[in-house]
């Protein structure tokens, strides 16, 4: 469909090298986007972006670049976001999808890892939203696309930064969405459910350990997650960057400030 044609469109994905990001960095390159690809390590950056764009629907590898960026840094956002302009002509696109993930009782919860999760994955999302705003009022519009959880509109046991974090992201998100609406920007928060990514497989040691003991990891990822997605598998990356790049196409121009869940049923029960 033509409406998933973004040749010429220039996509920025935070937390792009692996996972969940750099599925949907590589859907958006497939969809004819140049994607500007930041993750922490600048060679995973680049490593990523130079493997995109293969089967562009435009015939041709668009341009992609990698480059090295703490979200939690909101001066170098904005710095970044200059250049990503001056190197690529300009900005439609933002996808907020660096993230990290602690799993702790709350009583046991360490306050610097509540403030690492906090700043990576709510703090991050509003300072990259703030650097690249100007940049999408001078393109005439665009589009913010929010990775959030399940977990920011469910809560669940040892996760209380992480929810707390997510949570933040949809009342962001709606909160940019109505001050973007007569810019031209949309602004959506995807919702994933248990995707199976290092996010997800380093929490396992942790759950097996918050659930007391005597239980294999395997079987804390499916107590965790699987028990609570009624289709009882995990959800594949490339099912949430096919989601991405529609929230991007000119087919969703009136979708804004949507929470959508893509989560086995979960937030359904």
């Amino acid at each position: 469909m033509d409406g998933f044609d973004l040749t010429g469109r220039v996509s920025v994905v935070t937390g792009g090298a692996r996972g969940i990001g750099r599925a949907c960095a590589e859907a958006l390159a497939q969809a004819g986007a140049s994607v500007a690809l930041l993750d922490l390590d600048a060679g995973e950056a680049q490593t990523a972006a130079a493997a995109l764009g293969s089967g562009s629907v435009s015939g041709s590898v668009p341009p992609s670049r990698g480059y090295a960026c703490d979200v939690r840094d909101a001066a170098a956002l904005r710095a970044l976001m200059d250049t990503i302009e001056g190197d690529f002509g300009g900005i439609d696109h933002l996808v907020n999808n660096a993230g990290v993930q602690y799993v702790a009782p709350i009583d046991e919860f360490p306050q610097d890892k509540y403030e690492l999760v906090r700043g990576v994955d709510l703090d991050g999302v509003f300072y990259a939203t703030q650097a690249v705003w100007p940049h999408l009022v001078r393109r005439g519009g665009g589009r913010i696309v929010n990775i959030a959880s399940v977990q920011g509109l469910l809560g669940s046991p040892f996760k209380a930064a992480y929810c707390a974090a997510k949570h933040g992201v949809i009342g962001l998100t709606k909160v940019t969405a109505l001050e973007g609406a007569m810019l031209g920007i949309t602004v959506n928060a995807i919702c994933p459910g248990a995707v199976m990514t290092a996010l997800v497989r380093n929490q396992a040691a942790g759950l097996a350990k918050s659930f007391g003991g005597g239980i294999s990891e395997e079987d804390a990822l499916e107590r965790a997650f699987l028990e609570a997605m009624p289709t009882r598998r995990f959800i594949e990356p490339r099912e949430v960057a096919a989601l991405c790049v529609f929230l991007c196409s000119d087919l969703a121009k009136s979708i804004t400030g949507a929470p959508i869940p893509i989560d086995g049923g979960w937030s359904a029960r």
